[in-house]
């Protein structure tokens, strides 16, 4: 039986990669990516040259079980996502269910992830927090935003620029002075960290539409 490796890759800065993390997408047989294009870049800038295939939200079960067959077969596998710490928001925790069922040892290898990123440098008192992904883009997306104000403890979820200002509106609305500290970028050449009532970083990108790009993360004080 080969072994399964969960690869933490950088969210933005590709000097933010581990060495133990380059030494081990060299040294396996295969690399599950989930979109082969991005990890292009990072095989690149380390000459990684390990061959790599696609495992993403839209496989089939099929495809995770040819990757099963491979370990089977006594190939080490390495997974890792677009960004970060793989099983977060991505196909990863399928294949590492998969991988279990099926008897194959997975490892961790350990590095960047958004929302430790954000939880870093909050200042918020995260001992206890709860992480709750994307909201819903459209069913479900009210009660979401109930969960985060009635929660009792810091609450962290990912949002995309075509939602953001919608969604932190919904929560000026349900929660007026809720205090929140918002990422964007992280790690990239353009990274802001904005802290703030819901309704001043609102006002923030109203009035700088030309930030309203990139990827954000978002930790909801209680």
């Amino acid at each position: 039986m080969g072994t399964l490796y969960i690869v933490a890759t950088p969210i933005g800065n590709l000097d933010d990669i581990t060495f133990r993390a380059v030494d081990v997408l060299k040294k396996v047989q295969l690399i599950a990516c989930e979109d082969t294009r991005v990890t292009a870049k990072l095989s690149e800038r380390y000459a990684i040259t390990t061959q790599r295939t696609a495992i993403h939200h839209h496989s089939k079960e099929e495809k995770l079980l040819q990757i099963i067959d491979v370990l089977k077969n006594g190939k080490d596998v390495a997974y890792v996502s677009d960004a970060g710490t793989p099983g977060i928001s991505d196909p990863g925790n399928h294949l590492v269910r998969v991988a279990l069922d099926n008897g194959i040892c997975v490892v961790p290898v350990p590095g960047p992830s958004a929302l430790t990123t954000i939880l870093s440098v909050a200042g918020f008192d995260t001992q206890q927090f709860l992480f709750l992904a994307y909201p819903p883009h459209k069913k479900g997306r009210k009660t979401f935003f109930e969960r985060i104000v009635h929660a009792d403890v810091p609450v962290v979820y990912y949002d995309s620029v075509h939602r953001v200002l919608k969604n932190l509106t919904l929560l000026a609305e349900m929660q007026p002075a809720t205090q929140i500290v918002l990422g964007r970028e992280l790690t990239k050449v353009f990274e802001e960290i904005h802290r703030g009532s819901t309704k001043e970083i609102i006002d923030y990108f109203e009035r700088n539409p030309e930030k309203m790009k990139g990827e954000f993360v978002i930790v909801v004080e209680k």
